[in-house]
């Protein structure tokens, strides 16, 4: 009987993307990173990226900085949205969405709780 070879999980495009915007936050001191696969449960996306800002310069600087680096990586967004108001900044990738919140936005909204169902993946800083 022939062995059966071991298959380790290829990181698709997108999981890997999600993982490099994940690191661009970390880049700026963002907060509370975390990465929602939801390629089970939703059409909608394949990734959400999410962190929290603790003031509108830092939603700012994130935004912009992963922006500006995951363009000139050759993955420009899609579009963005909440950028003048810089409490909740949407930044579309079409198969990841990069959510930047604000504390008290993030508290109020629940956004983990609302996708659950979706594998969530806790981004730590490498220290």
């Amino acid at each position: 009987m022939p062995k059966k070879k071991k298959i380790t999980p290829n990181p698709s495009g997108s999981q890997l993307h999600a993982q490099r915007i994940s690191e661009l936050m970390l880049e700026k001191k963002a907060l509370d990173i975390k990465i929602i696969d939801v390629r089970n449960i939703t059409t909608l996306t394949d990734f959400f990226v999410i962190c929290t800002s603790e003031s509108e310069p830092q939603s700012r600087a994130i935004t912009d900085h992963v922006n500006l680096t995951m363009k000139t990586e050759g993955h420009a967004s899609w579009h963005t949205e909440g950028y003048q108001y810089l409490d909740w900044v949407l930044v579309d990738f079409v198969n990841i969405v990069v959510h930047i919140f604000s504390k008290t936005t993030r508290e109020y909204y629940e956004f983990e709780r609302l996708w659950a169902d979706g594998t969530i993946t806790e981004v730590q800083d490498e220290v």
